[in-house]
């Protein structure tokens, strides 16, 4: 609801400029929470429209799981549970150092400090070990062009891993803000969008990997649920 509060509310009028309670008193700063909500909307559409695409391209005889046999690669996905850790400890530091910044002490600065180092590292952790699962595929023989849900794969882990990658640009952005002056307002708010930024990349990623993950069973009876 209150998505739809500052959707129709007027920035123009001197008596709505302070909300009492909100994230932030700025209407600039309103509008880059509300900036944020409409982006994740839109990302949320197109890996939804992706995920309806992959599940129709799945009933094709030439759809080969990537999981589901002794042989194929994500049976047990050992590795991408490793990288679903790394991105679950990093949604978890981000989400302290938002805890950290509420104590406006030098042990608090030091936690912020070293929890946004933490989420970077995590984060990092986690691209890294994807790419590592790209060339863990090719040399498998498993090419981006070999099956349909080998493309499908790399499709979705890419544009997962750009969102990540560009979130760490407004990480980085929020780390020089605390660096230059860590009780500004403005910083809080960019942290908090952050937060919010990396939980939503934390659940959409355990999503794509049950989904990446599943046996030819499993997206049969989810197509059939589909009506496809």
């Amino acid at each position: 609801m209150n998505f739809f509060r500052q959707l129709i509310s007027k920035p123009w009028l001197s008596s709505e400029l302070d909300i009492p309670g909100s994230l932030s008193t700025s209407p600039m700063q309103q509008s880059a929470k509300t900036a944020l909500i409409f982006f994740l909307l839109v990302v949320t559409v197109v890996f939804f429209l992706l995920t309806i695409t992959f599940l129709s391209r799945s009933q094709y005889p030439d759809f080969m799981a990537l999981a589901g046999a002794p042989w194929l690669p994500f049976t047990q996905p050992v590795t991408l549970w490793i990288n679903s850790a790394m991105l679950f400890l990093a949604s978890l530091s981000i989400r302290n150092a938002a805890i950290g910044q509420l104590i406006n002490a030098s042990e608090g600065r030091k936690r912020v400090m070293l929890s946004l180092c933490l989420t970077v590292l995590f984060s990092g952790l986690f691209l890294i070990g994807q790419l590592l699962v790209w060339k863990q595929l090719t040399e498998s023989g498993f090419a981006v062009n070999g099956n349909p849900a080998n493309s499908y794969f790399y499709l979705f882990t890419g544009i997962h891993g750009l969102h990540l990658a560009g979130g760490f640009m407004a990480l980085l952005w929020v780390v020089i803000k605390f660096v230059k002056h860590a009780d500004n307002e403005r910083f809080s708010a960019s942290l908090g969008l952050c937060v919010w930024y990396w939980h939503y990349l934390f659940i959409v990623w355990m999503l794509l990997f049950a989904l990446l993950t599943a046996t030819p069973d499993t997206y049969n009876t989810i197509a059939l649920l589909c009506g496809f």
